[in-house]
């Protein structure tokens, strides 16, 4: 999901990314039954030494996985 959303070398040195869709995108993943997705987090993304733009901030993951097991679940109904 994170790598989804990753713009890579617009930033300069370092990628810039879109987070503001990793919710989105992830979600539609598990509600096909896509079996396993890939989050990368931080504590603080604006400080992450690289990737931070397209982060999801660690506060925000509990409830996206909170999300995604219940789509998870219609979707292997």
């Amino acid at each position: 999901a994170t790598h989804s959303v990753q713009e890579p070398g617009v930033l300069g040195e370092k990628s810039g990314g879109n987070r503001e869709f990793i919710n989105s995108l992830s979600i539609a993943a598990a509600s096909i039954g896509v079996a396993g997705i890939f989050i990368e987090t931080h504590d603080n993304p604006e400080k992450a030494p690289s990737d931070g733009p397209n982060m999801l901030n660690l506060d925000n993951l509990e409830s996206l996985i909170s999300k995604l097991i219940d789509f998870d679940a219609i979707s292997k109904k």
